[in-house]
């Protein structure tokens, strides 16, 4: 499995219906184990960003169709970080000349 985290930012549209997160979320939770994910969990944050997701799915193209699926809403809008395990980090750095 690969770990992703999404980083989001409200929409006006999402500001408008920031109640309905928590409903949004539970979706967004139904959606990743559906294409045979988990979604980690949902932090509200300060800064930069408004939130932050965590998510395994199996490959790029689950977490594609999760994240965009997600943006079609038009709720918010996303950047996307592919994160590695500390075992795969160091496999990693184990590799480097």
């Amino acid at each position: 499995m690969a770990t992703y985290i999404t980083l989001l930012n409200q929409t006006e549209q999402g500001i408008k219906n920031v109640k309905g997160i928590p409903e949004r979320v539970l979706a967004s939770r139904q959606a990743v184990e559906k294409l045979g994910g988990r979604l980690h969990g949902y932090r509200l944050t300060l800064g930069e960003y408004d939130a932050v997701v965590t998510v395994e799915l199996p490959d790029d193209e689950a977490y594609a169709t999760f994240v965009l699926n997600l943006a079609a809403q038009g709720n918010v809008r996303t950047t996307t970080l592919k994160a590695f395990s500390e075992e795969e980090s160091f496999r990693i750095f184990g590799n480097l000349a």
